[in-house]
Parts: structure tokens; C-alpha cells; sequence
């Protein structure tokens, strides 16, 4: 696989480095950032949490703004961050060059209509391919948890979700908890996915947890005053349906934040240590 260093730069003794491949899932190029912690060696692989990102953003808006490397490099944890969609010259846009379709904005699912099918793989992207790419070429382990934010955070709601085999542990940030409810997941996947609603079930975090039997220990943090929250994110229903079924999720809800990466930074550090219980199991954090 072509794999290419386009940049890199040291930070708490570990690495930051960015890469752009051809990605085989969606017939173009992609770009995605690595975080190496210090003690990370081909001899001492370490884990890694894939997080995804939101509407808008790119591989580098978490690399640059969550200030997630000091606690990351402390506990020995690599962190992955691909893109949020599928670019090129080739690859279909909103015509109306909408912030919350198309380009910037894949959702994380699999497109089955035309023209969104032949690039919009997100969901196998993160689930197969880029993992591959990133144990093949880096000095990390098969231990993997997932963590978002916002149109992320239904990423890694639904990723982790349906790939418990994957992913020991799942968090996210102000996630799309119900997409087909709400006029974000309803423009994208009616899209993406055409019409039939059942098919849209499949990437909706609220209706796959009414079907799991068991769940990874789950971390959510909304903000009390992200201005997205009532229209758009809804995080009262995911834990209703976890107490329908008996689920526990941990929600958190933190007074006076809003929806943007000041919020992250406030609580990163809480969201890698919650990860490293799970990805370190014999380990305690203090």
C-alpha cells in the first residue's frame, strides 16, 4: 500500500504524523494523523483509540485543538484520526455546498445510492481498512477503542455498537444519538441511503442498542449549553433506550459547556483515562 509521510512533528516525546494513502474503500486518496506515544516501539506495540471527528472537520481539527497528547503519551496510548469523508476532484459534493452534506460530512455509514456509492464508504473504512493499514505499518497492538464528537460521535456510537469484537471500549462528545430523527441524520441518510427507513435503523446508535444483548462500557459528555442539543443531538433518548433494555451508559451532562472544542479539551484527559481502564484491564488509574 502507498503510504506517504507528509509531515510530522514531536510533541511530549512522542510523535504527531500525518500520511496519505489510496484507500481502496473509496476510490481515492485519504488522509489521516497518528499520534505515537513515547514508549510506542516495534518491541512495545501500544493501543490505539480511533477517534472520529464532526461535520466540517478534517483529520486535523482534534490533532490541534483537544490538546489530547500530554495525557496520551502518559498513558501509552496511540491515537488515529482519518478524515470525515471521502475528497477529491472526482468525488460528489452537495450541490448546494452544504456544510452538513457531502463533503466533510460522510456520516460514517456505507452509501448504497448513486452517486454517493462509489466514494461514501466511511463505516468499512473504519472498521476494515484503515485499522489494517495502521497495524501493518505501526508499531501498535489490535487493541481498539473508539471516541467522537458530534456526527463522530454517532460514528463511534454506531462503530462500536455493532463491533464489540473490536472496540473494548466506546466514547463520544455531544454524538448524533438518533439520526432519523433529527434533520441532520435526515438529510444525510435519506442521501445516502435512499428512502427505505429500515435501512437507516442500521446506523442510528438508539435503535441498534434496543437490539444488543450486551454493551462496552460507554462514556458520554454533552455540554448544558450546546445550542444542538434539543434539535440535533438528543442525548435523553439514547438513555432511555438503554433503560428500556436494561444498558448502563454513563451520560454526563457538564453545565455551561457548549459544542466546540474548548468543551473537548475540558475533558479529554477524563475520556483517554476511561479508555486506558479498558484497553490497560490489569492497570488502575488514579
Amino acid at each position: 500500500m502507498n503510504l506517504t509521510n507528509i509531515s510530522q512533528a514531536k510533541v511530549f516525546g512522542g510523535w504527531h504524523k500525518q500520511y496519505t494513502h489510496s484507500s481502496s474503500d473509496l476510490n481515492c486518496d485519504m488522509r489521516f494523523a497518528i499520534f505515537l506515544p513515547p514508549n510506542a516501539t516495534k518491541e512495545s506495540p501500544v493501543p490505539v483509540m480511533y477517534w472520529l471527528s464532526g461535520l466540517t472537520c478534517t483529520d486535523e481539527n482534534f490533532m490541534q485543538k483537544a490538546g489530547a497528547f500530554r495525557k496520551a503519551a502518559e498513558l501509552g496510548i496511540a491515537i488515529v484520526t482519518p478524515d470525515t469523508s471521502p475528497r477529491g476532484d472526482d468525488v460528489p459534493d452537495d450541490p448546494e455546498q452544504a456544510y452538513d452534506f457531502g463533503l466533510g460530512a460522510g456520516f460514517y455509514l456505507n452509501a448504497t445510492q448513486k452517486p454517493w456509492d462509489q466514494h461514501y464508504q466511511m463505516y468499512s473504512y473504519v472498521v476494515d481498512e484503515l485499522p489494517k493499514l495502521i497495524e501493518a505499518h505501526f508499531p501498535v497492538t489490535t487493541k481498539r477503542a473508539i471516541s467522537g464528537h458530534s456526527m463522530g460521535g454517532h460514528g463511534a456510537l454506531t462503530i462500536g455498537l455493532k463491533h464489540p469484537e473490536l472496540f473494548c471500549s466506546i466514547s463520544a462528545f455531544s454524538p448524533i444519538v438518533n439520526p432519523m430523527t433529527c434533520p441532520w441524520g435526515q438529510k444525510a441518510f435519506s442521501h445516502y441511503l435512499g428512502s427505505d427507513r429500515a435501512t437507516w435503523a442500521d446506523y442510528d446508535s438508539v435503535e441498534l442498542l434496543k437490539k444488543q444483548s450486551a454493551i462496552q462500557p460507554i462514556l458520554i459528555d454533552q455540554g448544558g449549553s450546546d445550542h444542538f442539543s434539543e434539535e440535533q443531538l438528543q442525548p435523553e433518548k439514547l438513555i432511555a433506550a438503554a433503560e428500556q433494555t436494561g444498558h448502563v451508559i454513563e451520560l454526563r451532562m457538564q453545565a455551561g459547556y457548549d459544542h466546540s472544542y474548548y468543551f473537548i479539551q475540558s475533558f479529554i484527559d477524563d475520556h483517554l483515562a476511561f479508555h486506558a481502564a479498558h484497553l490497560f484491564p490489569s492497570s488502575e488509574e488514579d
